[in-house]
């Protein structure tokens, strides 16, 4: 099976429809799949909901589709940086479901995990538990949460071989993992594609199990590098 696409488009033909539920990697801007949400903005698909643990920056990342209003509902854990989202949080355009950064991660691992739900101390006794189940275990309590189910995955990654087996470079392998798993459908994009059985097997992060399709996104921006020296001293 071929799963390596010529671009972001035509990865995402047939798949994308308006109101999908899109699982996005990425921290920041560290590790973010940057041409396919270019490929979803392009698409004009409408009324989606994001799982992702921020919302980029303004005009970076899931901030583009902010700007275009193409955004129904965030499911995050950090949305600072980003004045359109506050504006239309505080304005009553965007619906958004606040979820603790690690209680994040692992709704997203279970929902990989085909484990609809778990408990946890996180958010006990604050707004995170409104609305939601309370179990006792061992004289304390604990929280239900639900495991997240997307009908798509959008992960940026290193390497990938030919058969989808995924290599994640330092810190970007941050939310891509748990992204890419709990997705129905998981498409990602690297900066390198080398034939199959060339990566060590103890090195890969993301079995080709998981992935559905690729594309080669390179060349990237490095945007949260910044050279910075110092005036040369005259002579």
């Amino acid at each position: 099976m071929n799963k390596l696409f010529p671009g972001a488009a035509e990865a995402l033909e047939g798949v994308l429809r308006d109101g999908l539920l899109i699982a996005s990697g990425g921290f920041g801007l560290c590790g973010i799949p940057d041409r396919l949400l270019d490929a979803v903005r392009d698409s004009g698909v409408k009324d989606l909901t994001f799982v992702s643990n921020n919302a980029g920056i303004d005009g970076e990342g899931i901030g583009k589709l902010l700007r275009t209003r193409q955004v129904k509902k965030m499911i995050s854990s950090y949305v600072g940086e980003n004045k359109e989202f506050e504006r239309q949080y505080l304005s009553g355009e965007l619906e958004v479901e606040f979820c603790p950064q690690g209680t994040l991660a692992e709704r997203m691992r279970a929902g990989g995990a085909g484990i609809p739900g778990f408990y946890t101390k996180t958010g006990v006794g604050t707004l995170v538990a409104e609305g939601k189940e309370v179990k006792r275990f061992r004289d304390e309590d604990y929280i239900l949460e639900e495991g997240i189910f997307a009908d798509l995955a959008l992960v940026k990654a290193w390497k990938a071989d030919t058969t989808g087996n995924v290599v994640f470079r330092k810190t970007a392998r941050n939310f891509n993992v748990p992204a890419a798993t709990c997705g129905k459908i998981c498409i990602v994009e690297v900066e390198e594609v080398v034939p199959a059985g060339s990566l060590d097997p103890d090195s890969i992060h993301l079995p080709g199990i998981y992935v559905q399709r690729m594309i080669v996104g390179a060349p990237y921006d490095k945007k949260i590098e910044f050279r910075t020296t110092r005036e040369r001293e005259a002579v």
